[in-house]
């Protein structure tokens, strides 16, 4: 028996993806001078990697590593102007509207009245809560988790503050590697909600076989599912 339903943020309940998207071709037209736009791009991934385990997910990080990306294939030859412009794109992105995607509002309403609801995402704390306010949907969650990871840890401990067990746990996300496979590993229930873009590091290549494990492209059927769980 399904007891408490996750629900995944970005690009599950609103638009995330696309909008770093738009700053990594920003960002490539700013080093042009330096690089071709694609290696630009592919430096970039290079050093987001590379510093998550230092700077977590989110546009905070980003923009560091959009900074420190330009110096170094621009021989640290880079200007101020230009500093200031990666600065702005940054900036930008923390500005963009909440755009709920369809169908999200009438299915936690729906859930709601039989389920215990939680937002689990990763991300920066204070641009998480800012979404989450600027969207309108934070009187629909039990619980609010923002994680600067999502491994089996993260979601073990989750569980054990919601004090169910994991077979009465249920993730819903757009990403295998982070919102499904950590959850099936644990015993848990996930339904997987692809979005048109994903990050290439969220990527898992392999298919997911799994007894607990569903999928749909709309998350307007979610509810049909889980009462069919």
């Amino acid at each position: 028996m399904i007891k408490v339903i996750a629900f995944d943020a970005d690009d599950t309940l609103w638009v995330n993806e696309p909008f770093f998207r738009e700053a990594e071709e920003k960002f490539a037209s700013l080093m042009e001078d330096f690089m071709p736009r694609h290696s630009s791009i592919k430096e970039l991934y290079l050093t987001e990697i590379e510093n998550l385990g230092l700077y977590g997910y989110g546009i905070k990080g980003f923009m560091l590593s959009m900074i420190q990306t330009a110096l170094k294939i621009s021989d640290h030859k880079i200007n101020a102007k230009a500093i200031d412009m990666l600065l702005t794109i940054g900036y930008d992105m923390m500005q963009k509207p909440v755009e709920l995607l369809p169908g999200v509002e009438e299915v936690l309403e729906e859930l709601k009245q039989e389920y215990r609801l939680v937002m689990a995402t990763k991300g920066d704390l204070v641009d998480q809560e800012k979404k989450l306010k600027k969207s309108g949907l934070d009187h629909y969650f039990h619980h609010i988790e923002i994680m600067s990871d999502k491994k089996e840890a993260d979601f073990a401990k989750l569980i054990r503050h919601l004090d169910i067990s994991p077979e009465e746990f249920l993730m819903l996300g757009n990403s295998l590697k982070s919102d499904v496979l950590p959850v099936l590993a644990l015993g848990g229930h996930a339904i997987h909600i692809p979005f048109h873009i994903t990050w290439e590091h969220e990527t898992v290549a392999d298919e997911v076989v799994h007894a607990n494990f569903n999928k749909t492209d709309n998350i307007s059927k979610v509810v049909e599912m889980i009462r069919g769980m």
